[in-house]
């Protein structure tokens, strides 16, 4: 059972230089990197939409049928489409190198993009400026999972609970690595118990108790 990874999007505000057709760029080429991936990470700070990005990113609609395989762009239009979307970004921090709203909107374009060595350097940039913001260690703890380093993410999870305990993205995410990095589904049970715990109006609650049923099952077996 492969379970994918909740992103947590931190709300900010658009930069003040971004004309209305830039941003409809970005928008743009999110959404179809979103529905090439079979997943929107970048949509919703809450833990339903978390929850959400696992079931549709295994390719199933919200009825359980599978869904349409859409057509992919090349890796040459995924960069052209990257470079168009970052390039009002980075303008923007050339102004203003310590704007932390386009930092975090380039970490998050990154990563959507796969470029997770990218997006560890955007948001270590912005732990600069906000060192105790549970939201962007979780992003970097995921980027480092995505990178192939378990302990690393595991760390930033860590420090992100240590700030807010009981953050329901980042205790969602560390089952994730516990049980498929580590191989220690006893460890995710306990991340993922803590996570209904803490949140006990949990919009998802039912999909994680199903995960938890089955990192059970794996203990016994």
């Amino acid at each position: 059972m492969e379970i994918v990874m909740a992103k947590v999007h931190v709300p900010s505000r658009p930069a003040a230089s971004w004309t209305s057709t830039q941003a409809y760029v970005l928008a743009a080429f999110c959404l179809v990197l979103g529905v090439t991936l079979g997943y929107l990470f970048r949509g919703s700070a809450s833990p339903d939409a978390d929850a959400v990005s696992v079931s549709s990113a295994t390719g199933t609609s919200t009825s359980g049928m599978p869904g349409p395989t859409p057509a992919q762009p090349s890796p040459a239009q995924m960069k052209e489409m990257l470079d168009h979307a970052s390039a009002p970004l980075l303008e923007t921090l050339k102004g203003n190198p310590n704007d932390f709203a386009t930092i975090v909107k380039l970490g998050n374009l990154y990563y959507d993009s796969k470029q997770y060595p990218e997006a560890i350097a955007y948001y270590q940039r912005a732990l600069k400026l906000q060192a105790n913001n549970p939201d962007i260690i979780t992003d970097m703890g995921t980027a480092y999972w995505y990178t192939g380093d378990a302990d690393k993410a595991l760390a930033e999870f860590k420090k992100s609970l240590k700030i807010r305990p009981g953050h329901a993205g980042t205790l969602f995410n560390m089952g994730v690595v516990q049980w498929q990095g580590k191989m220690d589904p006893a460890a995710a049970v306990q991340a993922w118990q803590e996570l209904l715990r803490a949140n006990p109006n949990y919009p998802q609650r039912q999909q994680i108790e199903d995960f938890i049923t089955k990192a059970k099952q794996h203990l016994k077996a």
